[in-house]
Order: structure tokens, then sequence, then C-alpha cells
């Protein structure tokens, strides 16, 4: 990506100023409602996990669970737990990167892409402390040019999340400075008030199967 100036959408870092203690009893509630709500979908949805692992297991050799190097907060790298939906030695770059996606993709990996059901796993990551529900997605530690201007505009300091601002409005559609553009965003106005409308849009796009890159 060539160098470009941002500041038309998003304020530069000399001028940003937040009172980040404002956020700390925010962040708190939230971290345990996090806990709570990851541990209550995990009893939930354990069958579900173990029909998809089952099919995973089924279809084509390789790991159930699929591990990635991410960035995550302050930029330091985790593994990030997915179900496995592509065949093994499919290449580690960003979805929308791909050009030929179609052929790495196992049959059952398409009904868990479409569904997000592949993403479940995270909910270990959020139980761990990797992660939380509602924060910017953590991205492959290869997409130097979108880490680099996360922390030039402090988006690295929170938890990434499952979901997030900029999944609603583009997921795979938009490039890398709009997706900071939306993650500086989420960082100066989060809010539980926010959290639960990007939850609620986040369902009604994986109903309607919107913004996905297959």
């Amino acid at each position: 990506m060539k160098d470009k100036i941002i500041s038309d959408n998003i304020t530069k870092p000399s001028m940003i100023y937040m009172d980040m203690s404002r956020f700390n009893i925010y962040d708190k509630v939230k971290r345990m409602i996090d806990i709570v709500l990851s541990l209550a979908s995990i009893l939930l949805l354990s069958p579900i996990f173990l029909i998809i692992a089952i099919l995973i297991k089924l279809e084509s050799r390789g790991p159930i669970i699929f591990k990635q190097l991410r960035a995550g907060e302050n930029s330091e790298p985790f593994y990030i737990y997915k179900f496995r939906s592509m065949s093994v030695g499919a290449p580690n770059i960003a979805t929308n990167d791909f050009t030929n996606l179609g052929i790495f993709v196992t049959r059952v990996g398409k009904i868990i892409r479409k569904t997000s059901i592949d993403e479940l796993p995270q909910l270990f990551n959020i139980l761990k402390g990797d992660m939380s529900i509602v924060g910017p997605r953590p991205v492959i530690l290869e997409e130097g040019d979108l880490i680099k201007l996360r922390k030039i505009y402090s988006v690295d300091s929170i938890l990434p999340g499952i979901t997030g601002w900029a999944q609603i409005n583009g997921r795979d559609n938009i490039d890398v400075e709009t997706k900071v553009v939306y993650d500086h965003e989420y960082l100066t106005k989060r809010s539980f008030k926010l959290d639960i409308y990007i939850l609620v849009m986040t369902i009604l796009k994986v109903i309607k199967r919107t913004d996905i890159k297959e």
C-alpha cells in the first residue's frame, strides 16, 4: 500500500486526546460480561461444536481447529482459533487477498463460513483474555500496513473482537484505510449501547449473508 494521509477521515495522532479514564469502568464490566457470555455460549453450543468437528474430520485430512497468529492488544501476536474451513496448505493471506478462494475452501467450510460458525472457537480466545466479543477484528501478521495504522491511531490499545464496527460496515469489502477509520471511531465512541447495536447488526448480516467473501 502506498503511503497515504487519511487525516480527512480521522484525526492526526498529535491531535488525538481522549480521557481514557472514562472507559475504565466500561472495560472492567465488559470483561466480566465477555467471560460470562463466552462460557455460557460454549456450554450451550457444545453439541454444534461436536457436529462440526465430526464433519470436518470426515471430509478432509488435517486438524479440526485452525490456529493462526494474529495481532492482538498492543499489536502483540496471539493464536486465534477457528474451525478449519480450508484444505491443508492454503496460503496464509487475508481473505480479501485471495483471487481463487473457492479452490481452497472445503464443502463443510463453505457452510460454516457463510454462517460464521467457523468463528465460534474464538469463544475460547475470549475466555483466555486474548479477545473480546466486540472490538476491532484481529488481522494476520502479514497485514503490516493495517497493523501499523492501527498502532498509529491507538486502535490496538483495546482487545480485538469476534465482530466489530468495521465488520458491520463492509467486512471483507472495504480497504485498509476505511477499516482503520471505523476501528478508530469505535475506539473513541465505544459503549455498551454501541456494542449491543454491533451484535444485533452482526446477527442480521450473518442471516442475510452480506459482506462475506466465500
